[in-house]
């Protein structure tokens, strides 16, 4: 029989064997990465937001 594993379980299940089999060990990791990559991702599309409105600063002026 071929058992697939949804994405999310997949990652679960890395989560899970990195932290040896400790269920809270692997929630809290699991929860911490997410929690960085969404600071990362909110920082990017700040700068992506700074770099749009000095563009249409410049542009405006130039124009």
């Amino acid at each position: 029989m071929d058992i697939r594993l949804t994405e999310a379980e997949a990652i679960a299940l890395h989560y899970y064997q990195a932290a040896q089999r400790d269920g809270w060990t692997a929630l809290v990791q699991a929860v911490a990465d997410a929690l960085a990559d969404l600071d990362a991702a909110e920082r990017r599309a700040a700068e992506q937001g700074r770099l749009v409105s000095h563009g249409y600063a410049r542009a405006r002026l130039n124009g």
